[in-house]
């Protein structure tokens, strides 16, 4: 009788459990940490409800109990309500143009290209890289993840090849944020800097971060496309159950998918003009996704029935991406009831005090890359965490704009990773990859883009990165 030992291969936690664990964790800080809280006042130049770096002050500790802990899973997707059922939206429209065949048939056309083919990485990337940089290209990324993923499969790549292609390319923008105009435009106005000044070296850390990044992907999608079996996701639902097929088995878009398809990509078009122009978001891009959805099953021969049968089954499918969303507000609904959120910004803004100038940058950026776990929006942090990084940044001698670069790496690399990004659990959703199979692809590149920021925030110390 063989009485070895056999040892259980450790996995990593169910996504549920990764989120739920830190609820349970920031539970019970509220009885550790004491509660403070910041004032706050109304900017003029800005327009936005800003911290009062002068307010802070502690108050009765409100410990939570074992009942707000689980009514917080309520509270959080009750937060988040608009973005779960974006994704239920999304899902629902998307499944009824791939019922129609559009979607198979016009990726077969593209990927029968042969530039395409060689290039599609770092071509979709650039695209997706100049909106992040150019218009905050970050919510949108949705729309055009099941797309991405799609071609990604056709052209012998894994689902997590296609998201990436066009989620970090995005995310490489958003970080460099040469011309962002919600994070860096944001933070340089409450820091009284000239707008988009600075951008020489912005344009610099752009061009690096891509370059590193495509560099990145396509590593990992040479090695998939030899062996797919080496792929992440090979045993998920992105892969077993894919909504596409292999470009051998499709035929070219006829006239009626073409039709389908443009009416995809005019939708896809008016969405982001109403982005920018009209102050849409997420109700109105659901809408216009509805819209999408009904029109292509027309146009494609479905009835009435069958559409809403493809529906119900891709909002089906997205289930656990849309209801990952609610679980991570709840870890902030728990900070925000036990009122430790300002007592930790509160308590890091201190320890940056102690540090001297030469390392007093990268004091303020791991304090953002902390922060941003609690506040992931980037304007929200801006107005949150700003007013009190500056003065610091005046005290212990560190220019303004390397506060403000701080600030933007610190709140951009580490959307790409944390749970509590709504943007990034509903980007996930929508290409159908576990979150756990995410952190296991991006880690590696996570602490390469957080190498690179250290490196330019003393760069920046170094040149005194101005005006000021």
């Amino acid at each position: 009788m063989d009485n070895k030992l056999t040892k259980r291969q450790w996995k990593v936690p169910h996504t549920y459990v990764i989120i739920m664990a830190f609820v349970i964790f920031m539970a019970i800080m509220t009885y550790v940490i004491p509660a403070g809280e910041y004032g706050t006042y109304m900017d003029e130049v800005t327009e936005r409800e800003l911290v009062d770096p002068q307010s802070f002050t502690y108050v009765e500790n409100q410990p939570v109990s074992l009942m707000q802990v689980l009514t917080s899973i309520t509270a959080g997707m009750q937060g988040v309500a608009d973005v779960i059922f974006f994704v239920f939206i999304i899902g629902g429209s998307m499944e009824i143009l791939y019922a129609t065949g559009a979607i198979h048939r016009g990726v077969d056309s593209v990927a029968k290209n042969k530039l395409m083919g060689r290039w599609f990485i770092p071509i979709f990337a650039f695209i997706f890289a100049l909106g992040g940089a150019t218009f905050g290209v970050s919510d949108e990324i949705v729309i055009f993840a099941p797309l991405g993923v799609a071609l990604a499969h056709a052209m012998g790549y894994d689902a997590i090849t296609g998201l990436a292609t066009i989620a970090l390319g995005a995310a490489v923008g958003f970080n460099a944020g040469f011309m962002n105009p919600f994070s860096t435009s944001i933070a340089q106005s409450i820091a009284q800097l000239p707008i988009f000044s600075g951008i020489e070296l912005r344009l610099i850390v752009f061009v690096v971060l891509f370059v590193v990044t495509v560099g990145y992907i396509m590593r990992y999608a040479k090695k998939i496309k030899n062996n797919p079996e080496l792929s992440i996701v090979r045993d998920c639902l992105c892969e077993t159950d894919r909504r596409d097929l292999s470009v051998e088995t499709l035929e070219g878009a006829g006239g009626r998918d073409k039709l389908i398809l443009l009416v995809l990509c005019g939708g896809i078009l008016i969405m982001v003009y109403g982005v920018f122009n009209w102050d849409w978001y997420i109700d109105e891009m659901a809408g216009v996704f509805v819209a999408i959805g009904i029109i292509s099953g027309f146009i494609g021969r479905m009835g009435p029935s069958r559409m809403a049968e493809a529906f119900v089954e891709g909002s089906k499918s997205l289930a656990f991406g849309a209801l990952v969303t609610g679980f991570a507000k709840a870890i902030l609904i728990i900070m925000e009831d036990g009122m430790i959120l300002d007592s930790i910004i509160h308590g890091l803004g201190n320890a940056v005090m102690a540090l001297p100038t030469a390392i007093a940058a990268l004091g303020m950026y791991a304090i953002q890359i902390v922060i941003n776990f609690f506040i992931p929006s980037s304007t929200g942090q801006a107005a949150t965490v700003m007013p009190i990084m500056i003065p610091l940044a005046d005290i212990v001698g560190v220019t303004r704009q390397t506060a403000v670069l701080a600030f933007q790496f610190g709140d951009g690399f580490s959307n790409s990773i944390i749970p509590t990004s709504s943007v990034l659990m509903t980007y996930l959703a929508a290409a159908r990859i576990p979150y756990e199979k995410w952190v296991k692809f991006i880690w590696p590149l996570m602490l390469i883009w957080i190498g690179i920021g250290a490196i330019f925030l003393m760069v920046a110390t170094a040149i005194n990165y101005g005006p000021f």
